[in-house]
């Protein structure tokens, strides 16, 4: 919680680092770790890193000039490459049964990568169809705000704490997924292509619907945040990758990536034991006071609608 609020701090006080009256040109080395931050501290968090991005992003004044704006939403998902290296090397012994599985010597394994696989084609599908509309409708701060509230009242009052008297011995291992237990959790992912909602909330809960232990479904969405986050930015540098590294500098790009793996890796290593402790209620009070803050902001012409 404390790193929540340090970085709350990061991106409201970004304006004071921030001269508005200069042209925006390449991305500045403040710009660069801040976004980083972000992305690496709130990706795997059920607070939205997508949300927080496109707030940061703008309390550092990036989103006046239309071309700059749209290289910075490309870069908003391109950034997510370094949370993708955290899970890997976090986790890179399910990778590796996964592969084990995939040549035939791990059964286990094999039943993993084919519920991560079919829990991805909802938002794959989704993403396809609904790209150009969600980036051009829903990244505005009215939506985000409205969707931090929204999960904040849900996370308040679905805590997700443990139960000290759940039966963990009968709970499902990632392993034996359903076909449909996966489908399940991957249509819930869907809801999270509206920034402000949180991948990591929905597919964590969804996970817990179809009676995966607290720690499977961490791990569970760690995993299929790993595939759903590489294929968006796949598609984000095929369609618009050459136009963000021309407009904001390659070398403040890969910095950018490069401090959002070292966050997300604390994060990743953390967030099982935080969960278990002390559940999700504080995550939705936060959410819900920054929607408050935002929407205020908002009101005040502070920040860009």
């Amino acid at each position: 919680m404390s790193r929540i609020l340090l970085f709350s701090f990061l991106f409201i006080a970004a304006p004071l680092f921030a001269d508005p009256s200069l042209p925006h040109g390449e991305m500045t080395t403040f710009e660069a770790v801040v976004l980083g931050l972000v992305e690496g501290i709130t990706e795997y968090l059920p607070v939205s890193s997508t949300g927080h991005l496109i707030l940061a992003s703008q309390a550092m004044g990036m989103g006046e000039d239309e071309v700059y704006r749209s290289s910075v939403n490309t870069y908003l998902v391109v950034i997510q490459i370094g949370a993708i290296l955290a899970v890997i090397t976090v986790y890179g012994s399910y990778i590796r049964r996964m592969f084990l599985g995939l040549i035939g010597r791990d059964a286990g394994g094999r039943k993993l990568l084919i519920s991560l696989i079919v829990a991805f084609i909802p938002a794959a599908v989704a993403g396809l169809l609904l790209d150009d509309w969600i980036s051009s409708v829903l990244y505005g701060l009215w939506y985000v705000g409205i969707a931090w509230f929204l999960g904040g009242v849900a996370l308040l009052k679905w805590n997700g704490k443990e139960n000290e008297n759940e039966d963990n011995s009968t709970a499902l291992h990632m392993e034996d997924l359903s076909v449909k237990q996966a489908l399940i959790i991957g249509s819930m992912q869907v809801i999270a292509m509206w920034p402000g909602v949180s991948r990591s909330l929905v597919t964590i809960i969804g996970g817990r619907v179809v009676k995966l232990s607290l720690k499977d479904s961490v791990i569970f969405s760690f995993l299929l945040g790993m595939l759903t986050l590489s294929a968006a930015t796949g598609y984000k540098l095929l369609d618009s990758g050459t136009e963000m590294l021309d407009t904001l500098g390659l070398r403040t790009i890969l910095l950018g990536i490069f401090i959002a793996y070292l966050s997300a890796w604390i994060a990743v290593k953390t967030m099982v034991a935080f969960l278990k402790k002390h559940g999700l209620g504080l995550f939705g009070i936060y959410r819900i006071a920054l929607a408050l803050v935002t929407v205020i902001l908002l009101s005040r012409g502070v920040l860009i609608p």
